[in-house]
C-alpha cells in the first residue's frame, strides 16, 4: 500500500444545494478505503453539518466557497471542511440569514451540529478566527473487524 497520503479536494459554492456532493464523494472515498455502511452512514452525517454550518452561519451574501478535503492516510480518514465566510462567534446572527424554504428552529439545529459531530468521528477539531473564516476537521480511523479473514 502507498505510504503517502492521498488527498481529494472540492471546491463547491456555499449553498444546501452541493451538500449531495460532498456526501457522495465522502461515499466513493471511505468505501474504496473498506469502512463500513454504519461507518459511512455516520460521517455523512457528520460531514453534512460542517457544510451546513459553512452553508447557514459563515456567508449572509451570495457568492461564498467551501472547501472540503479528504485526506487518505493509510486507514484513517481526515475530512477538512473550511470556509472564509464570519466566524463561528458571529453564530448568533442566524436571524439575519436568509433562510430560503427552512424554518428558523430548524436551522438553529446547527448549533448542536459540534455535538454530533463529535459523537460521529473518532477526532474533531475546530479553528476560526474573525476574517479568516472557519476550518473543521473531522477524522474516522478505519475499524478492522476480527471477523474478516
Amino acid at each position: 500500500m502507498n505510504a503517502e497520503v492521498q488527498r481529494v479536494t472540492l471546491n463547491l459554492p456555499a449553498t444546501a444545494d452541493y451538500v449531495d456532493i460532498v456526501r457522495l464523494n465522502l461515499y466513493g472515498v471511505a468505501s474504496k478505503m473498506g469502512f463500513s455502511y454504519e461507518d459511512i452512514e455516520d460521517m455523512k452525517v457528520a460531514v453534512s453539518e460542517a457544510c451546513n454550518n459553512s452553508v447557514l452561519y459563515a456567508y449572509s451574501h451570495e457568492g461564498g466557497m467551501v472547501e472540503v478535503v479528504f485526506d487518505v492516510d493509510g486507514e484513517t480518514l481526515s475530512i477538512t471542511v473550511k470556509d472564509e465566510g464570519a466566524s463561528f462567534e458571529n453564530m448568533n446572527s442566524v436571524s439575519r440569514v436568509g433562510l430560503h424554504d427552512k424554518e428558523l428552529t430548524e436551522a438553529q439545529i446547527g448549533g448542536l451540529g459540534f455535538y454530533l459531530m463529535q459523537a460521529l468521528m473518532d477526532d474533531v477539531s475546530v479553528e476560526s478566527e474573525a476574517g479568516k473564516g472557519t476550518k473543521v476537521v473531522l477524522v474516522k480511523r478505519l475499524a478492522r473487524s476480527e471477523e474478516k479473514v
